[in-house]
């Protein structure tokens, strides 16, 4: 099983995505770790990434798929994968992967990002997050979850729906 968990900086990838993990019996792959030096200086100068700035990041996620998938091994992947065609490349190789969308108002991701510390993410670039964020499509069978609950909750929760996908087939 491969689970990529989504959303904008701030929405609780890594929380989730760790405790998620940690549910599963999965290795946990906090995606950040792959972005290039580059990547993290234009962040924390408050420069948003473009596309030719992901696709490197984009590849090398790709690659760890690739190698759970072929070593028949849990992981849990938190990544931003805001828009469809980053997650046609993480799922690139034809790799089956459960997509978890953690979705909140901008208020309550706002308020979370300020009260973060030692991240090269700026609150100030959440606006150019939401605003290229493309929710997940019906065909990309994503798992939707609020993210104004407790972090245990939401665990929970998709804990339970990916229990009911495999049930379903």
């Amino acid at each position: 099983m491969i689970v990529l968990v989504m959303g904008v900086s701030g929405s609780g990838k890594t929380t989730i995505g760790a405790g998620l993990a940690q549910r599963l019996g999965a290795r946990f792959l906090e995606s950040d770790r792959l972005h290039p030096p580059s990547n993290i200086a234009k962040m924390t100068k408050g420069e948003p990434l473009g596309d030719e700035d992901r696709l490197p990041w984009l590849q090398a996620i790709a690659a760890e798929i690739d190698r759970a998938h072929r070593d028949r091994e849990k992981l849990v992947v938190a990544c931003s994968a805001l828009k469809r065609r980053y997650r046609d490349i993480l799922t690139g190789s034809g790799h089956e992967l459960r997509l978890v969308h953690l979705k909140g108002a901008p208020e309550l991701v706002a308020a979370r990002l300020a009260e973060r510390r030692n991240h090269f993410m700026p609150p100030g670039l959440l606006p150019s997050q939401f605003a290229a964020l493309e929710e997940p499509a019906q065909d990309e069978r994503p798992i939707i979850v609020d993210i104004s609950a407790a972090p245990a909750t939401i665990v929970d929760r998709i804990v339970e729906e990916l229990a009911v996908v495999a049930d379903r087939g």
